[in-house]
């Protein structure tokens, strides 16, 4: 009857999502263009398809490891990546190219995702961390598609919240195949919500085999060389009520380095403009990279480009990561680690719990709840140039101990495709 109840209420909802999504295709036209595809007509595929879901930009970076080793290891395969956002479609696009294909995920209704397996016809599912769609799971199953949860990351928060609706959840955690948890508390909390034990394994997070391709290691040391010998520091994933924390940083920080630099990099382009208008206002001088503008000697140099925050992270001295100053649950503090620079964080990381958990363990990470405390730590590490390359090297280490788990998860996939 809930199952019912919740099928029901996503139709009513659908005229108001696709107005929404109408709106929102002021800014990205991509949406308007293919809004079809969110009602379940893709294209139609053939041969043995693996749909990979992954609702944003980081969980599509997460995933392109895997899929990479997936058509290493099987190169008869068609890898099929849906996402939510238009960012996350373009980031797959940017990394893959032509080797996989690409679609808006449709959304949760019986008629829409019934129209998608008919077309896509895929041989399994896979979806990145915890994008639990009742409708998607339910009907995969009901076509024996195997559903697997990859990296699969449940917070203490939101398994409460699904307790509360246990009747609901349950049936569709029955309906998953194979649940590949980032560690044992994660594991834990999918049992508690219904998944039968046997279905469990912890694999580790996928995000410890960090993976920089070649291209981008050149970009990011072309650009750190038009930077001189400044001092650079980089915000990663910056989100409303954080931004002004960091200027105000920033500010300190000029008084000591007055050829400090600071990348700033907001989570969603909606937003560049609004940084961009608040940079100025605070009288920084501003570079926009989007403009191809010369950062050499400017005050902050804006990331308003899509894709490009791992090399961005390579070219910088010290990582600020960003989603953390608020209660927002904090970003991925790997990408900077993998580069062996010193990791800053915000204490709101309750979605990656494990990963900063593990950093804290070895200190490659430190955690701050302020501009006066950031700027204070930024200050110590441009005042010793050895403690800044020991921090980031502990960082890095905690990323090479932790590797493996890509194997597992690739090697738990193609047993089941």
């Amino acid at each position: 009857m809930l199952q019912f109840i919740y099928s029901q209420l996503i139709r009513l909802l659908l005229p108001f999502i696709l107005l929404r999504l109408w709106w929102q295709g002021r800014q990205a036209p991509e949406l308007r263009l293919n809004w079809q595809q969110r009602l379940g007509f893709v294209p139609r595929a053939s041969g043995t398809v693996v749909w990979v879901h992954a609702v944003s930009v980081g969980e599509t970076i997460a995933a392109a490891p895997m899929v990479r080793r997936l058509l290493a290891r099987d190169p008869s395969i068609t890898i099929l990546m849906t996402a939510m956002t238009d960012t996350g479609l373009t980031q797959a696009m940017k990394m893959f190219g032509s080797q996989v294909q690409y679609a808006y995920a449709p959304y949760d209704t019986p008629g829409s995702i019934r129209r998608f397996l008919n077309r896509a016809n895929p041989r399994i599912l896979v979806i990145m961390e915890t994008e639990i769609w009742p409708n998607m799971i339910r009907q995969s199953r009901s076509r024996r598609v195997p559903v697997f949860l990859i990296n699969a990351r449940l917070s203490e928060r939101s398994a409460r919240g699904y307790e509360r609706v246990k009747s609901l959840v349950a049936p569709i955690m029955r309906s998953i195949s194979w649940v590949a948890a980032q560690a044992e508390k994660d594991a834990e909390r999918f049992r508690r919500i219904g998944v039968a034990a046997s279905k469990v394994a912890v694999t580790g997070s996928v995000k410890f085999d960090v993976d920089i391709p070649d291209a981008v290691r050149e970009a990011s040391l072309k650009l750190k060389a038009s930077f001189s010998s400044r001092p650079v520091w980089i915000a990663g994933s910056t989100h409303e009520g954080e931004d002004m924390q960091l200027l105000a940083a920033h500010r300190q920080l000029l008084n000591t380095h007055p050829d400090a630099l600071l990348i700033l990099v907001p989570r969603h382009p909606e937003r560049f403009e609004a940084i961009a208008e608040k940079v100025n206002r605070q009288k920084f001088s501003l570079a926009r990279r989007s403009r191809s503008e010369d950062p050499s000697s400017t005050e902050v140099y804006l990331g308003d480009t899509m894709g490009e925050l791992m090399m961005l992270y390579g070219a910088s001295d010290v990582a600020f990561v960003g989603g953390s100053l608020i209660e927002r649950g904090g970003h991925n503090p790997l990408e900077p680690a993998g580069w062996g620079i010193p990791v800053i964080s915000g204490p709101h990381v309750f979605n990656f719990e494990t990963i900063y958990q593990r950093l804290l363990d070895d200190r490659g990470v430190t955690m701050v709840g302020s501009a006066d405390e950031l700027s204070r730590h930024l200050l110590a590490l441009f005042s010793d140039a050895d403690e800044r390359r020991a921090s980031g090297q502990r960082a890095l280490s905690v990323v090479n101990k932790n590797k493996g788990a890509l194997d597992r998860v690739v090697d738990g996939v193609i047993a089941r495709v």
